[in-house]
């Protein structure tokens, strides 16, 4: 089994010494995900939890999978009331997958980000 590691190109990830995914066939896992998209985010936790998803999809193509192998979703949101605008994003991209998912209310690295999204998926063969 080789590991391959999956870059979004943030400076971050240097600077952190982490990678946006890590693939270690047939497992993909992805790092927690912020809304953050060129440096800016979005004022609403709607916005960044979709945008979450969208790196998220994006760095799961890179793996050679997409959003249909995740199996395992934690969500991190800094206020309790977001659990019931960020559902119906997730539901947007999951509703037909149904992954596990844990959601934790805590604080975040940058007080703008209100949510932060990790996942592991599992390649079909």
């Amino acid at each position: 089994m080789t590991r391959r590691l999956i870059s979004s190109g943030s400076p971050f990830e240097e600077v952190a010494g982490y990678s946006r995914a890590v693939v270690q066939d047939p497992w993909v896992f992805v790092a927690g995900t912020s809304g953050f998209k060129d440096g800016q985010i979005a004022e609403s936790e709607v916005d960044q939890a979709d945008q979450c998803l969208q790196t998220i999809a994006g760095a799961l193509e890179k793996a050679d999978a997409s959003l249909a192998d995740v199996v395992r979703v934690v969500v991190y949101i800094t206020d309790a009331a977001y659990f019931q605008t960020v559902g119906p994003v997730l539901g947007k991209y999951f509703k037909g997958i149904k992954p596990a998912n844990t959601t934790i209310v805590c604080g975040l690295v940058d007080p703008r980000m209100k949510v932060e999204i990790e996942v592991t998926a599992l390649k079909r063969g």
